[in-house]
């Protein structure tokens, strides 16, 4: 019987266009001898705009439910996560040839390693892609180590979370995504590296695309207020889960 990782997607109608360049760079994957994925598509809301973008593939499953953002949106679809191991992929990105391959062996290789992230390039609306000053180099990430870099650089993580490949127990343990309006993926990655060790990798795994419809691109998520209410809660709850002591591996 084959193993499964499961790539967690959450979409809204802007992004759906984007849906087949993120399918075809997941057929582009080839993973180890008795590995294979399964990709959950949740749409955050109803509405008939994201159905025609959705890949007619038995690998691929789709549901929609209320709108609650793309935290909410994943986490709804780890009701059909299946296999020790989520990966994300958001609507708009796209992985790289053998990103999956190299989560997949970091997370068989050490038991103790919760979770891994990788390079992320910037992908430009004229195709060309960037990278991001300050990768780390290639290995693990204590516990901790994310979260001091956070604070210390203006709310600015030194891995990519939408780079995340997780165990999917951990995942569950600690909840799924935070109930915020963004950073839900950044309070996951700071959670997560408070209770466990991590991986990076510098070989870029992901497409960030860059686009005049992208949720971290609206005026609403700089909104001062807002962002300072998302930053103190993230950090709140990684420290207090430190704290705790609990920790995985």
């Amino acid at each position: 019987m084959s193993r499964r990782v499961t790539v967690v997607t959450a979409v809204h109608a802007p992004s759906a266009r984007f849906l087949p360049e993120a399918y075809g760079s997941l057929c582009e994957q080839r993973l180890p001898d008795g590995w294979e994925w399964r990709w959950l598509i949740q749409q955050d809301g109803a509405g008939d705009g994201v159905l025609p973008y959705v890949p007619d593939d038995v690998r691929v499953s789709f549901r929609q439910g209320r709108a609650g953002g793309p935290g909410v949106a994943r986490t709804m679809a780890l009701a059909r996560a299946e296999g020790p191991y989520v990966k994300i992929l958001d609507a708009d990105d796209q992985l790289t040839p053998g990103a999956l391959a190299r989560d997949l062996a970091v997370l068989e290789a050490d038991p103790a390693v919760g979770w891994a992230t990788s390079r992320a390039l910037d992908l430009l609306p004229d195709g060309t892609t960037a990278g991001f000053p300050g990768d780390p180099e290639e290995g693990p990430v204590e516990r901790g180590a994310v979260l001091d870099f956070w604070a210390a650089n203006g709310f600015r993580a030194q891995v990519h979370p939408a780079t995340l490949c997780v165990r999917r127990e951990l995942l569950l343990a600690l909840g799924g995504w935070m109930a915020l309006p963004a950073s839900e993926d950044t309070g996951l990655l700071l959670a997560l590296n408070a209770v466990s060790r991590g991986w990076f990798s510098a070989r870029a795994g992901l497409l960030y695309r860059k686009w005049e419809g992208q949720v971290t691109g609206q005026s609403a998520h700089t909104d001062p207020v807002e962002r300072e209410a998302r930053m103190a809660v993230v950090a709140a709850r990684a420290r207090a889960l430190g704290e705790f002591g609990w920790r995985y591996g």
